[in-house]
């Protein structure tokens, strides 16, 4: 079982504090984990922390996976070579070493996750002529073709239209299952994490104020907590959770 736990972790930039004793129990693999709080709360900060990209304070302790099984992508990833989409997924898939020549299993995982995440027919396609959304799908498909077992992916579906937030949501719910990796998302929509994640983790302030279920975490008193608005949460009529806005904003967040 791959899990992931946070100990006081901490983060600065020169004297600036940007994460100060963030700590979590542990996040088991399997199921989508949703990262949520206001722009500035540290969200960046923390996934870079986790993935080694920032020294500092605490410690992350995976149990069932080792550093190398992560991958950590960025909310910009800057797609300007002048390589086509199959050949940015190769060398995703290649960037751990064991030379060019691709095996047929290698093959397999570019065919899978070019399929999986529905951009098979973008493969010959140069990368600067894709759209935001196209680009975000492909980064995607870039950072889980090795399979990784813990991911990190800081709001992987903002360029994407509503259907396209569903279709990759659902695609990355199936891979966790699949593999049984630990898969956190940075995400804004409230609606979506209800939806697709089991758990969440709520930054404020450079602080985990909580880690838990889903609805256990995003009451009303800590969605107020988060963003300063006055909500409730209730079902629609198929039984699925949704956040409701009653009035304007109560306080800045």
């Amino acid at each position: 079982m791959v899990s992931l736990a946070l100990d006081q972790i901490g983060a600065r930039y020169g004297r600036r504090h940007i994460l100060t004793d963030a700590s979590t129990p542990q996040i088991k693999g399997g199921s989508l984990t949703a990262l949520v709080g206001a722009n500035a709360a540290g969200k960046s900060t923390l996934f870079r922390r986790i993935a080694g990209q920032l020294r500092g304070t605490g410690a992350v302790r995976l149990t069932g996976a080792e550093a190398d099984d992560l991958r950590y992508m960025p909310q910009d990833t800057g797609m300007s070579a002048a390589l086509t989409v199959y050949e940015s997924i190769i060398l995703a898939l290649k960037q751990g070493g064991g030379g060019w020549r691709l095996s047929a299993s290698e093959l397999a995982a570019v065919d899978d996750v070019l399929h999986r995440f529905r951009v098979a027919h973008l493969a010959d396609r140069q990368l600067p002529e894709l759209s935001g959304g196209q680009r975000q799908a492909v980064s995607i498909a870039q950072t889980l073709v090795t399979r990784p077992k813990v991911v990190l992916m800081d709001e992987p579906t903002s360029a994407l239209d509503l259907y396209r937030q569903y279709e990759v949501l659902d695609a990355l719910r199936r891979y966790a299952q699949d593999t049984g990796a630990v898969v956190i998302l940075a995400l804004h929509d409230l609606n979506q994490v209800m939806r697709a994640c089991t758990t969440v983790m709520a930054l404020a302030g450079g602080r985990i104020l909580a880690t838990g279920p889903t609805l256990q975490v995003l009451t009303p008193d800590l969605i107020a907590q988060l963003y300063g608005i006055d909500s409730r949460v209730e079902r629609c009529s198929r039984g699925c959770p949704m956040m409701i806005v009653d009035g304007p904003v109560r306080r800045s967040a």
